[in-house]
């Protein structure tokens, strides 16, 4: 059975299809158990490995704490280290192991199989690590009422701390056994992985330098079947010059004659493209034509600012003319003083509004130094609670008593806070609260700005960051958009926290220096 062009053709790009297939399906199969592979590691070794690391830190810090304990002499401050201990390092240790087992349980819902011996035992090594932890609270405890005392009997105390610093010792041992069987199984995990990922690189090269020689074979096939299209070519070349109003006009109903008005329709398809992409080239010149308009107002706000000012010093000078100046009718005086006074006032809002302009148009690179979030937004807050407290808004912080470092400039993070500060104010027709907090979060910063005002619409919402949309009957709309434009400069990103139940709450990540 003769074939006819059109199949030759499909089967000789169907096998080149079914061949690459192949490869594609072994490579997403090979890329779905080094993905298992890397999810093993990284959800499960590694993050077991830090948590057991994290658990051998408090440790150590604890012991180191229980040796400076037997040094101190001080009652008060004895009495100071052992409440510290019982409130942050039992509360600390019980999360974190709590936060170990978890990941042991998570990791038994994808491991594979042949990991189920070793999570068992890390599972038998947690329950015992549980247990003299359990034992060693209760040394602690013995040992801290002791030690509370006024007046402690100092072999009874001596005695104590010796069997605290022995449970110290176990437990230290215990977690660091855990934590060195874990890394010890996590490299071994990952020279597994590493060479299965070399033979399977090896594989797919093999693979595909076949499947390559494969298509290479269709296209010679392809390439044999299609001499009799080499008729044609004359046509293509002009529809290829764009010359769209040839028509080739070849009639018949064989397969070439059918390719041939094929080609007629592609022409006049491209003709129609052509006629779309010149109306989009207009309107691609319209949109530029919009956007020298916007530089030209920027322009404008530019030389705006010249003549306001000299604007603004005489209406000053008119204002001490007047202040000194005597009136036929006494009555007219305040009249006049208010008119200059609404003067001076329109004015200053118009250069205000022109500085924000430019500001938007030619935001300087922020001038990056090592800064701390915390006495910065400090400082903010100072400088605006007489201004909220007028207001009858109440400032309420939270912060935490370590540093957070960020690299910043501090102008103009105070700019973006205190605009935050204005907006909350100004939200808060009959007064309010706004609460301002810093917090770590892994590798970033986070500050939260949140008010309890009306909140926003979610029209409101989509639209808040965007240039020269403001929700106020004299606002520019630019505030926002310069603080998102900060924020970005410095790496982080500004958003409106949608799950805040009332108000409107911002929060601004920063990496961490």
């Amino acid at each position: 059975m003769k074939l006819s062009l059109a199949t030759r053709i499909f089967l000789g790009y169907a096998v080149v299809l079914v061949t690459f297939g192949a490869v594609s399906l072994f490579s997403v199969r090979e890329l779905h158990r080094g993905q298992l592979e890397i999810r093993l590691l990284s959800e499960g070794y590694l993050a077991l490995s830090q948590s057991t690391a994290t658990l051998e830190s408090f440790q150590k810090n604890q012991a180191n704490d229980t040796a400076r304990l037997r040094d101190q002499q001080d009652l008060t401050m004895r009495r100071m280290m052992i409440q510290l201990a019982r409130r942050y390092f039992f509360e600390q240790m019980d999360q974190q192991l709590e936060e170990t087992l978890a990941i042991t349980r998570r990791l038994e819902e994808f491991a594979p199989e042949d990991e189920a011996a070793f999570i068992d035992d890390v599972q038998r090594r947690l329950t015992e690590l549980q247990t003299k932890y359990g034992e060693y609270r209760e040394v602690a405890q013995a040992a801290y009422l002791v030690l509370e005392q006024v007046e402690p009997e100092p072999k009874v105390a001596s005695l104590r701390l010796d069997r605290l610093q022995d449970a110290e010792t176990a437990l230290g041992a215990t977690i660091k056994l855990l934590h060195s069987s874990l890394e010890a199984h996590t490299r071994q995990r990952v020279a597994v992985t590493q060479e299965r990922e070399r033979r399977t690189g090896i594989a797919i090269i093999v693979l595909s330098v076949l499947a390559i020689a494969v298509g290479l074979l269709a296209t010679g096939f392809a390439a044999r079947s299609l001499k009799p299209v080499r008729t044609l070519i004359d046509g293509v070349s002009r529809i290829s010059r764009g010359d769209y109003s040839t028509k080739l006009g070849i009639s018949g109903a064989d397969e070439i004659a059918v390719l041939a008005r094929e080609f007629d329709a592609m022409a006049r398809s491209l003709a129609e493209r052509e006629a779309q992409l010149a109306q989009k080239q207009e309107a691609l010149l319209r949109a530029e034509r919009l956007a020298a308009a916007g530089r030209v107002s920027a322009q404008v706000a530019h030389e705006v600012r010249n003549p306001l000012s000299s604007i603004g010093l005489n209406i000053e000078l008119l204002g001490d003319q007047l202040a000194a100046a005597t009136f036929a009718d006494p009555s007219d005086a305040p009249e006049a003083r208010r008119l200059i006074a609404a003067v001076t006032r329109e004015v200053d809002r118009i250069t205000e509004i022109t500085e924000e302009y430019l500001k938007l148009a030619r935001l300087p690179a922020p001038a990056l130094r090592a800064e701390d979030l915390v006495a910065l937004v400090q400082g903010v807050v100072g400088f605006s609670r007489e201004e909220l407290e007028r207001a009858h808004v109440a400032v309420t912080t939270t912060l935490p008593d370590a540093p957070v470092p960020v690299q910043a400039d501090e102008g103009q993070l105070r700019q973006v806070f205190l605009n935050l500060f204005r907006n909350a104010r100004e939200a808060m027709v009959d007064g309010g609260t706004l609460a301002v907090r810093v917090a770590r979060d892994g590798a970033q910063a986070v500050v939260t700005v949140a008010d309890s005002g009306p909140g926003l619409s979610a029209e409101v919402r989509g639209r808040l960051f965007e240039p020269f949309f403001s929700t106020k009957a004299r606002g520019t709309g630019i505030g926002l958009s310069l603080s998102r434009q900060i924020v970005e400069a410095h790496g982080g990103t500004i958003g409106l926290d949608e799950s805040a139940p009332r108000g409107t709450t911002f929060v601004m990540r920063f990496p961490l220096s």
